[in-house]
């Protein structure tokens, strides 16, 4: 099963884009089942200088990227396998969520780096189990298949002590790939969160308030 190659971003886009979804990763890490705790005595660092995405840059400016061919592929069917399309939005992948997953691994930033190891050796580790139990990489197995070896890693605490690490990097990347997705416009319409909206006419507050403030 060759899912389609995910968008290629715009660089300065998708910085953006990674920068802007930090908090609701950081948000899920710290709620997700399985996720590292924070050990004590562990301070928080900070991000340090951000890009400025306000000007011009020439090739070479932004960090390097770190997924290869091999990696962005399995990268996108991993991403389609936690968030496949259904009949409200599309597939992580068809968003680009692959692409923002690779700018944060390859982001300079205290902890990217940890998680860049995490996601690489995850997704070898991947294909490694993939070609083990079904004879080909991950990208190319079927759907009964990709959900039969994720259910082995999705859940930390009740995964086999040989999956421990396998699992630890699924909840990783799979934080990513829900801050990623719902940090999107069509994420957001996924969970229906509609924003700020113009109301067309003002009614006041109810009268039962009014009077309570003794204001009728």
């Amino acid at each position: 099963m060759n899912p389609p190659e995910s968008p290629r971003l715009d660089r300065r886009a998708a910085i953006k884009w990674m920068l802007t979804a930090a908090a609701a990763v950081a948000l899920l890490e710290r709620s997700s089942p399985g996720a590292g705790a924070t050990l004590p005595g562990d301070a928080a660092r900070g991000y340090g200088t951000d890009p400025d995405l306000l000007k011009n840059h020439q090739p070479g400016d932004f960090w390097p990227l770190t997924f290869n061919a091999p990696q962005r592929r399995a990268a996108s069917a991993l991403c389609d396998a936690i968030i496949p399309a259904d009949v409200k939005s599309p597939a992580a992948s068809a968003v680009g969520v692959p692409a923002f997953i690779d700018e944060w691994i390859s982001a300079p930033y205290p902890g990217h780096d940890k998680d860049r190891v995490l996601v690489l050796e995850g997704l070898a580790w991947l294909d490694a189990e993939s070609q083990r139990r079904f004879g080909n990489d991950f990208t190319n197995l079927i759907y009964s298949q990709q959900h039969a070896l994720c259910d082995d890693i999705c859940h930390a605490a009740a995964a086999k002590p040989e999956f421990g690490q396998a699992a630890r990097f699924f909840a990783k990347f799979r934080d990513l790939t829900a801050g990623g997705f719902y940090t999107t416009p069509e994420g957001m319409r996924d969970l229906g969160y509609a924003g700020n909206v113009a109301l067309t006419a003002f009614a006041g507050p109810p009268p039962e308030v009014l009077k309570q403030l003794g204001l009728t």
